[in-house]
């Protein structure tokens, strides 16, 4: 998300939240592929805070943190000390393939890097003293190449079953336009959110592909890029999760194939909607007292959720009830970033003490903390970190990536501990 802060603002009550959907579209596009599911097997709960007690916490709590990685510093990605706050990454998002990085925020630009170039072999580059073997590297140089925007963006996130071509963006202005990277160009475009910023964007995993972008309107729209010259830019669901059209923040389909998306609002809540009857929520998760900024599924059965409050939550979204929450970092009024390594069961994020924080899922406190280089200069004194990215492998060794108020890119690594 970009690099400033969240303010909330009154906005005039609606008599009812509003749903609506395209039942033909669902028909012909849901007829095959996903079991009807009854009532009884997906019924709406709404969590009161009277069951997000400390009996909602595991055994796992009473142990004592441990870390179980060696992690490390290994590449610094700056402007140079010419680095204007513009350069702010908002956020970062790793390729399916897990090879190439893209980010964006306030600067205007979407910047593609192929991870190689961010994990520099020749180590006749790096910096040999206090910090170790750490690469410092400028933007210009590290990136593949970068394309310019017409807005700032808060959201990219890259489209499934495009090799890596497309992807897709949200701005400030409004706007959600896919880009082909091999042209460098838009290929896709709506403006469906009356000019209010569009703070995420995100794709479904299964066919048939559809998108989804949460808004400063107070709605969620779902679209299918196929009908994309049609009235509406080719919506086929739009639900306002609240009669007072609070801010959507974050928007998530499951990434495991299943027909859920998951949304994160200004009133404090996260929900989950089957995407075949967006008409009311399968769930309501109350918990955080602050807006909710991000909503991540960390596997089949439970999702983590991020709000201003300055804690993360885990859900279990089957029963559904409140497992676990994390506190440390530093969080009261901007995005800061949220991300998880399902192999691994480790979830990270920014912090407004420009630190950031590593969670192992089991232990509600942080098993990691690592401040962000700092940049010279007076006016970056007061930076935080606000974009994290984990990259999704399949083994005993992890990269995270995180981006600073500052523009300043960094690159973590880790390796199981034996």
């Amino acid at each position: 998300m970009g690099a400033i802060h969240w303010s909330q603002t009154q906005t005039p009550k609606a008599s009812d939240a509003t749903i609506s959907f395209s039942l033909e579209w669902a028909m012909n596009n849901f007829s095959s592929g996903f079991s009807a599911l009854g009532r009884k097997e997906y019924e709406k709960e709404r969590l009161g805070r009277d069951r997000l007690g400390e009996g909602d916490q595991s055994d796992s709590d009473s142990e004592p943190a441990r870390c179980e990685w060696d992690f490390s510093l290994s590449t610094v990605v700056s402007s140079g000390a010419s680095a204007a706050v513009s350069d702010a990454l908002g956020v970062i998002e790793f390729d399916p393939s897990n090879t190439v990085v893209a980010t964006g925020g306030i600067a205007r630009k979407i910047r593609i890097y192929n991870l190689k170039s961010l994990l520099p072999q020749d180590k006749s580059r790096a910096f040999q003293g206090e910090q170790g073997d750490v690469a410092f590297l400028d933007h210009g140089n590290a990136c593949s190449y970068y394309i310019c925007t017409p807005a700032k963006l808060s959201s990219l996130r890259w489209k499934p079953g495009s090799g890596g071509r497309l992807l897709g963006s949200g701005d400030y202005d409004g706007v959600v336009t896919e880009y082909d990277l091999e042209r460098q160009l838009p290929v896709f475009e709506r403006d469906e959110h009356g000019g209010k910023r569009v703070w995420s964007v995100d794709y479904s995993h299964w066919d048939p592909l559809i998108g989804a972008s949460g808004s400063d309107d107070g709605t969620m729209q779902m679209w299918d890029p196929r009908c994309g010259g049609s009235e509406g830019g080719g919506c086929v669901a739009k639900v306002q999760p609240t009669a007072a059209r609070s801010s959507v923040c974050c928007v998530e389909f499951s990434p495991f194939r299943d027909a859920l998306i998951a949304v994160g609002c200004a009133d404090r809540k996260a929900y989950t909607y089957d995407v075949r009857r967006t008409k009311e929520p399968l769930h309501v998760l109350e918990g955080h007292s602050k807006t909710v900024t991000y909503v991540r599924f960390l596997d089949t059965e439970t999702m983590v959720s991020a709000g201003i409050d300055g804690c993360l939550k885990l859900w279990n979204i089957k029963e559904p009830r409140l497992i676990r929450t994390y506190k440390g970092h530093l969080n009261s009024r901007s995005f800061v970033g949220l991300s998880v390594w399902r192999h691994g069961g480790l979830l990270g994020c920014g912090s407004e003490n420009n630190q950031v924080f590593v969670y192992d899922k089991r232990w509600g406190e942080p098993i990691w903390i690592r401040g962000l280089e700092p940049m010279v200069g007076a006016e970056f004194n007061h930076g935080f970190v606000n974009s994290v990215c984990w990259r999704q492998v399949q083994e005993d060794r992890c990269t995270l990536l995180a981006g600073g108020s500052n523009g300043v890119l960094q690159v973590f690594v880790g390796t199981k501990k034996s």
